[in-house]
């Protein structure tokens, strides 16, 4: 019995991840997407994201962190549907801190998702913020896919009107924050991979590039990335 049900849930994985791939991974989305209206809406949609967190009450940490982060990671919709297998999955951009002035450049486009098991409740959408607090954090990001708590430290940020960056795990590599159903502390990302998006860096910036060629060398740039850039420049300053 459970050799079948392992059997099973072997082949409901394969049918999941197939289907995310699909439509989520990065070179496999239908020829007919067009990459450059699917990134410009993703960068708006994480602006006003990075903004309602900014604005949120309980976000009292992740406004205390912002000043030491060196790179900042948002998913505007990470989805999770339901089955005896849970699947989330979601695209997101990552910003990075330049290492001699405060300016921040980016995005560089990526997915974020996991698969599970269990009984699931039911599909629901998250949001989610992840503050790279260190160098090795940015760094990760540089690969072509991680997995979040293996190849990189993360823990959850704390969540509560007055709660402090004093209270978080500020030993960890990333500090993540998310929302679900309009309450923050949603979604857990331990265990989530991110892999990067070619195509949607591709047809954002008009070049075959990589996150290090983003992020890091900064050998390209796009104006519509300006309200981004300065939301998170606002966020990011040095409180005095």
């Amino acid at each position: 019995m459970n050799r079948q049900m392992n059997t099973v849930r072997g082949w409901l994985a394969m049918v999941v991840m197939g289907t995310l791939c699909l439509f989520a991974l990065p070179g496999l989305r239908p020829a007919f997407a067009d990459e450059g209206k699917d990134a410009r809406q993703l960068v708006d949609a994480a602006r006003r994201t990075f903004e309602n967190f900014q604005a949120a009450p309980e976000m009292d940490a992740l406004r205390d962190l912002l000043p030491m982060a060196k790179g900042v990671f948002i998913a505007p919709q990470v989805l999770k549907g339901a089955f005896m297998l849970g699947i989330s999955g979601g695209s997101g951009v990552m910003l990075a801190r330049d290492r001699v002035n405060p300016e921040w450049h980016g995005p560089a486009f990526y997915t974020i998702g996991e698969v599970s098991y269990g009984l699931q409740l039911g599909g629901e959408a998250s949001e989610v913020v992840l503050l790279a607090l260190t160098d090795r954090g940015v760094t990760a990001f540089l690969s072509h896919n991680l997995k979040l708590g293996a190849d990189i430290g993360v823990a959850a940020g704390p969540v509560g009107i007055g709660a402090s960056a004093g209270t978080a795990n500020l030993s960890a590599d990333i500090i993540s924050f998310s929302r679900s159903k309009g309450m923050f502390g949603g979604i857990s990302v331990n265990g989530a991979v991110v892999a990067t998006r070619p195509t949607l860096n591709q047809a954002f910036y008009g070049a075959k590039v990589d996150p290090t060629d983003i992020l890091i060398r900064r050998r390209v740039t796009n104006p519509q990335a300006g309200n981004l850039l300065d939301a998170v420049r606002r966020g990011g300053a040095r409180r005095r």
